[in-house]
């Protein structure tokens, strides 16, 4: 069943749109060493936390998670206002 928008206005693609451009770089990253000639080994020893991190990444906007880090307003820090019991 096709899954929209959550509470927050994200969806799986609005989230892929987010994160792809990080992960082409990550990617990009790998060729990049791999064409300079280094051993491919350490290519790929940084593919792994380049996927878990998009990963992460897609979760978050997915979820929900990365707007709800902000206030109201959207302040971050000091200045949101956050209804946790365990922060007053």
């Amino acid at each position: 069943m096709p899954e929209g928008p959550n509470e927050n206005g994200y969806d799986r693609k609005s989230a892929a749109i987010a994160v792809t451009p990080f992960l082409l770089l990550g990617l990009a990253d790998v060729i990049l060493l791999l064409i300079w000639g280094l051993d491919p080994l350490w290519g790929f020893m940084i593919l792994p936390p380049i996927l878990f991190i998009s990963t992460l990444a897609w979760l978050a906007f997915r979820t929900g998670f990365a707007s709800d880090r902000a206030g109201e307003d959207g302040a971050v820090g000091d200045d949101a206002h956050v209804d946790d019991p365990w922060l007053e």
